[in-house]
């Protein structure tokens, strides 16, 4: 049959992929939660570049089978007509378990997943860097699948693998009961600043490490292919729109903290005043993309159709890769809010951040005074610039430890 054929082939590319990432020793903070789950269809998400494929394959080479035993498949490598067939005669002979990588890439792949989970008795993890598509998804995935959603590097992360050793993390909790402590100690035995200068810029996606010279050229193109391959892989967008999109990034990668003023906005966008419900669903587009981080304060709404309070790129590294200038104020604020992704982030009335609805946080340098939240329970400075706080003042890379 065909598929044995197909098979064959995709066995060619798993030996030569086994191969390539044989050296890929570290793994990520979700590894371990995801593949000691049990569950039999797993789903990994997030941006692109953030490791999904390093760690699936990890997994796949530490999976106690035969080589025959686990299939690899790679919509960047093989376009298949039928995924229930391939993983169906994979099965027959003797088949255990299933990676498919970039599967929004494959059309009705929530109808084909369904299929082999109601039908097929194989274990199955796949991975897609398009959050929009699996929103989309037609088919009822959610009582079958469990999906992780993951980001990118932590500044301890970064670490590790920088200088290949093993550091601890902490909860929120620790960092604002513990935060002199945990900071003397981390302090103490790594020189931070110049490694922190250099995840802000450069280290949020673990690709640095495999070309250091041209990573930001390189996530410049990972972006502009969000931008020109994802979003209009799901929405029936015209180019212009797509130029749009990256008329957006541009504005809020040069911008002070954004608060967003619609009207004036638009202007910039050269769009009519009557344009801002078309204007929300872009930012919803790069939000859903990773390309932005969209915040509303307490007493609004997160709806696609509302207008967001405070705008931010998704993550430091994007302000050096797709902009000429930066906003120190706003490269400190996005560091904080990427670290906290997961978190329940709001707009603060007093202070830059109100998280998980019980915490203020003002962000600033190290001369950051405590004005703004004077008077203020549960209320932090978070300070660039220093490596050890007190009381209610905490050095700012100290966040990049939570996980």
């Amino acid at each position: 049959m065909f598929e044995n054929g197909i098979l064959n082939e995709i066995y060619d590319y798993q030996m030569e992929i086994f191969s390539s990432y044989k050296e890929k020793k570290y793994r990520r903070y979700f590894y371990d939660e995801v593949f000691r789950n049990s569950s039999k269809l797993i789903g990994i998400i997030g941006a692109r570049g953030v490791g999904k494929t390093t760690a699936l394959i990890q997994y796949l080479l530490a999976y106690p089978a035969e080589f025959k035993e686990k299939l690899y498949i790679s919509a960047d490598f093989i376009m298949i007509d039928s995924l229930f067939e391939v993983v169906k005669d994979f099965v027959k002979e003797g088949g255990k378990v299933v990676v498919i990588d970039e599967i929004h890439k494959y059309p009705n792949f929530e109808i084909e997943l369904k299929k082999i989970y109601d039908v097929l008795n194989v274990r199955l993890f796949f991975s897609g860097s398009s959050a929009l598509k699996l929103d989309h998804a037609k088919a009822d995935l959610s009582r079958r699948a469990l999906l992780y959603e993951v980001k990118g590097l932590s500044f301890r992360e970064f670490l590790e693998m920088d200088l290949g050793i093993s550091l601890p993390s902490f909860s929120l909790e620790e960092i604002l009961q513990n935060h002199t402590n945990i900071a003397y100690e981390l302090s103490s035995q790594l020189l931070l600043a110049p490694k922190f200068k250099e995840f802000v810029q450069k280290g949020y996606y673990p690709f640095y490490f495999d070309d250091k010279e041209n990573y930001l050229k390189k996530l410049n193109e990972v972006v502009n292919t969000s931008i020109e391959v994802d979003i209009p892989s799901i929405f029936p967008i015209e180019y212009e729109t797509v130029t749009k999109l990256k008329k957006i990034v541009r504005l809020i990668c040069e911008s002070h903290p954004f608060l967003l003023n619609m009207q004036e906005f638009l202007v910039k966008m050269g769009m009519s005043k009557h344009d801002y419900k078309r204007l929300y669903k872009y930012f919803y587009y790069l939000q859903k993309s990773k390309i932005l981080r969209l915040l509303w304060s307490k007493y609004r709404g997160d709806a696609i159709l509302t207008k967001p309070e405070k705008i931010y790129l998704n993550n430091t590294n994007l302000h050096y890769a797709y902009c000429p200038k930066r906003e120190i104020g706003t490269v400190r604020e996005t560091f904080f809010a990427s670290m906290l992704e997961g978190y329940k982030l709001q707009v603060a009335k007093k202070g830059d951040f109100f998280v998980d609805e019980r915490y203020i946080f003002e962000i600033g340098g190290k001369n950051k005074t405590k004005y703004q939240i004077k008077d203020l329970q549960n209320a932090f400075i978070v300070r660039d610039d220093i490596e050890i706080g007190s009381k209610n003042v905490i050095p700012l890379w100290l966040f990049g430890f939570l996980y």
